[in-house]
């Protein structure tokens, strides 16, 4: 074995068509899918699930001891789903025992360079977190959202589904479902309509989300007020349940 080989645990289990580039570390109780690739100088430190097809540039940690002064070597993990990127320098953090033991992400999530998820997060299936964002523990992002270059979030706090925080913005309270949070102080500037087109979704659709948008934030109604207002637009336009779930999840009050 060449000084340049990667070094490898024996517990470590890998998948079929695994390659691991050289110099990378993989740790013990690691578990590798199938097809994923991890290039030169990547670490994954331990108690590590990944599934297929992921793709892990240099310099990336994964599975590193949670950064808690609660934390105390006790066995924690992170899972990660499918045909996730995980760009160079991003670093993801395994949960603490007290969060739940596990930090939990997605698929077909891209992790763009330095970009951060801290201990017993749970991010969903097709984010994006552009370069140097970060969220720290117990945060969830939940699918299609994106978070852009040096977005931070407060613990404890909830990204909705395809809502859109802008760059450099430090988000201090939840993010509902579809919307554009930007600034410092945060600020709802809208919802996310190129996101939502990207993916698809009718005229029709986008022109229900907007109503329910103008109904959380536009009417000057209380939060249970605009609740109600939602929950009877919900039902010829089922795409409003995604906005009333993020409101009602929140437990540490939404951007308004």
């Amino acid at each position: 074995m060449s000084s340049s080989s990667p070094v490898i645990d024996p517990s470590a289990k890998i998948g079929k068509d695994v390659v691991i580039g050289p110099w990378s570390v993989i740790g013990p109780d690691v578990e590798i899918g199938d097809g994923t690739k991890i290039f030169s100088h990547a670490v994954i430190k331990s108690h590590t699930r990944i599934g297929k097809n992921n793709k892990i540039f240099q310099f990336a940690s994964v599975g590193e001891d949670p950064s808690d002064k609660k934390y105390h070597g006790e066995v924690t993990w992170l899972e990660l789903g499918d045909n996730n990127i995980i760009r160079e320098g991003a670093t993801l953090h395994r949960g603490t025992e007290v969060g739940g033991g596990v930090t939990k992400i997605g698929s077909d999530n891209l992790f763009m360079p330095y970009t951060h998820v801290a201990h017993d997060c749970i991010v969903g299936n097709h984010t994006i977190f552009s370069n140097n964002a970060a969220v720290s523990g117990h945060v969830v992002v939940e699918d299609w959202a994106i978070l852009s270059g040096y977005a931070g979030v407060y613990q404890f706090l909830r990204i909705g589904a395809h809502s859109f925080v802008g760059g450099l913005t430090h988000i201090n309270m939840d993010v509902p479902a579809y919307v554009v949070v930007k600034g410092n102080p945060p600020e709802a500037k809208g919802i996310n309509i190129t996101g939502l087109e990207r993916r698809n979704f009718s005229s029709e659709a986008i022109k229900a989300i907007r109503q329910g948008y103008k109904i959380l934030y536009r009417k000057g109604l209380k939060l249970d007020e605009a609740l109600q207002e939602l929950d009877k637009l919900a039902v010829e336009h089922p795409e409003i349940h995604a906005l009333i779930h993020s409101v009602k999840a929140s437990q540490k009050g939404i951007i308004r």
